[in-house]
């Protein structure tokens, strides 16, 4: 049961933030092709492994852009027949190829790097190339900006991933800028190569942290406590709901998905136990705008397990909401 759209609020900052995810997307493959441009410019003027490091790094940037680029439009397509639940988690698999990506940026440099260890050369037209990090940098900094603000009001695992994609690249590209600059004008080329397998390391874990988000998502990891906390507290504001249990939550997406039973007076008719609910389901909405919200009536004193998991599951971390003593026995409010 989902509360009805009469909140224009909730459905207007959706729309704002479908709208502002779109736009950071489309600004993020604009700005890969810029830095492909001029990392290849600058490769080929100066010859650095530090610069094909981070060209290398670009070009898969680009695709991972174009992959949330057309990911999160996907995601933002209402349910259908086929996908009654949506099609959020399109954003988790964009995050595993963004993930899956990195990794082989991170083997190519890191096998470049050694190779350049093993058999040193000078790097040239060091001006340039350290004018086109700086460049690099600068774009790429404007970029983690925005994406920052799109995350903030949208939640977007896609664009998160992007963003943690493209703040790796800042430091590769700091990395690559000492590298090219001892390299040039220190004369010292085996810190450029050094410098590329620093960059081949911090793209490798970067990938780790992104694939192992984008796999809990995958797996219906439950929503922090935060969000848990959020949702229980709202709904028992009314002293006519005296517990919550089975309590589920997971993420598609941007989308916050909530399944639970309350305990309800059994005397209610089913016209107030609706109106109840109802109330319940719009005062989540308030806190969590955008959820998907399933909130199952039970007349205190006789809920009934309704699956096969546990239902005394204790809850995970602590919780300003106690559970109800007239409540089903449980562990904790979201049982």
């Amino acid at each position: 049961m989902t509360a009805p759209s009469s909140s224009g609020n909730t459905d207007q900052a959706r729309i704002d933030a479908q709208l502002t995810v779109r736009r950071v997307t489309g600004l993020s493959v604009g700005v890969a092709v810029v830095l492909i441009a001029l990392k290849a410019f600058a490769l080929g003027a100066s010859g650095s492994v530090s610069i094909l490091a981070t060209l290398a790094d670009s070009g898969l940037d680009l695709i991972a852009s174009l992959a949330t680029f057309y990911a999160v439009r996907w995601a933002a397509a209402p349910p259908d027949e086929a996908h009654r639940y949506g099609h959020g988690k399109a954003e988790a698999l964009a995050a595993l190829v963004q993930a899956g990506l990195v990794f082989a940026s991170a083997l190519f440099i890191g096998w470049a790097a050694v190779n350049r260890i093993l058999d040193p050369r000078p790097v040239t037209a060091g001006s340039w190339s350290v004018g086109v990090m700086l460049i690099s940098m600068a774009l790429t900094g404007w970029l983690v900006w925005m994406q920052t603000r799109a995350v903030k009001a949208s939640g977007s695992i896609a664009v998160a991933g992007d963003r943690a994609h493209y703040a790796a690249d800042m430091a590769a590209n700091l990395v690559a800028l000492i590298g090219v600059a001892s390299g040039a004008f220190l004369n010292a080329p085996g810190l450029d190569a050094a410098a590329g397998l620093v960059v081949a390391v911090w793209l490798f874990w970067g990938a780790a942290g992104m694939l192992r988000v984008a796999a809990q998502q995958l797996l219906d990891r439950a929503a922090p406590d935060e969000d848990r906390i959020a949702v229980t507290t709202a709904v028992l504001a009314d002293p006519r709901i005296s517990g919550v249990h089975q309590l589920r939550t997971r993420r598609a997406g941007p989308i916050l998905m909530v399944q639970m039973h309350v305990d309800l007076e059994p005397s209610l008719t089913l016209i107030q136990a609706h109106d109840i609910v109802v109330e319940a389901e719009r005062r989540v909405l308030a806190v969590r705008p955008g959820a998907d919200i399933i909130i199952h009536p039970d007349p205190r004193g006789r809920a009934e397990t309704h699956t096969a998991a546990p239902d005394n599951a204790p809850a995970t971390g602590s919780s300003a909401v106690p559970p109800s003593p007239s409540a089903t026995p449980s562990k904790g409010p979201w049982s």
